[in-house]
C-alpha cells in the first residue's frame, strides 16, 4: 500500500512540475511575443498621425490579445526616441500639464515598413503551415479510408 501512495505522489508532483515548467515556458514566449508586437503596435500607430503619450497609451492598451500594462509603453516610447525611431514635442494643454506628442521619423518610417514586410511574411508562414496541416489530415484520412 506504501509503494503505492509514494508511486502515485511521485507521478502527481512529476504532473504537477511538467505543468509549471509548461506554464514558464508559454508565459515567457509570450512575453517575448508581445514584447516585438507592442512596438510595432506604437510605430503603427503613429504611422499617419502624431498622438500624445496618454493617447496613444489608451490605444495599445486596448487591442486586445497584447495584455499590456500602461506602464510598460512609456519606457518603450524613451527607447524608441533614443533609437531615433520616434521624435517628440511637448504642447501647452488647456486641460492640464504640457502634452509629449510623438511621431515617427523618417528612420521610423523605414524601420516600420521594414517590420511590416517581415510580420506579413510571418502570417503568410503561418497561414502557409495551417494549409499543410490541412493537406496532410487530408492525406492521412485518404490513406486511412483506402486500408
Amino acid at each position: 500500500m506504501y509503494k503505492k501512495v509514494a508511486f502515485y505522489s511521485l507521478v502527481c508532483m512529476l504532473l504537477v512540475d511538467r505543468q509549471s515548467v509548461m506554464a514558464e515556458f508559454y508565459d515567457n514566449w509570450t512575453k517575448q511575443v508581445r514584447k516585438g508586437i507592442i512596438e510595432y503596435c506604437i510605430l503603427a500607430t503613429l504611422e499617419n498621425d502624431e498622438l500624445y503619450g496618454y493617447a496613444l497609451v489608451k490605444i495599445i492598451t486596448s487591442l486586445p490579445g497584447l495584455q499590456v500594462a500602461e506602464g510598460t509603453i512609456y519606457p518603450l516610447l524613451s527607447r524608441l526616441k533614443k533609437s531615433g525611431l520616434l521624435s517628440s514635442r511637448l504642447q501647452e494643454s488647456h486641460e492640464g500639464p504640457a502634452r509629449k506628442y510623438y511621431l515617427l521619423t523618417k528612420d521610423g518610417e523605414i524601420q516600420l515598413s521594414h517590420m511590416h514586410k517581415y510580420f506579413k511574411g510571418m502570417l503568410t508562414g503561418i497561414d502557409q503551415i495551417e494549409s499543410i496541416k490541412s493537406q496532410l489530415n487530408t492525406h492521412s484520412n485518404k490513406s486511412s479510408k483506402s486500408k
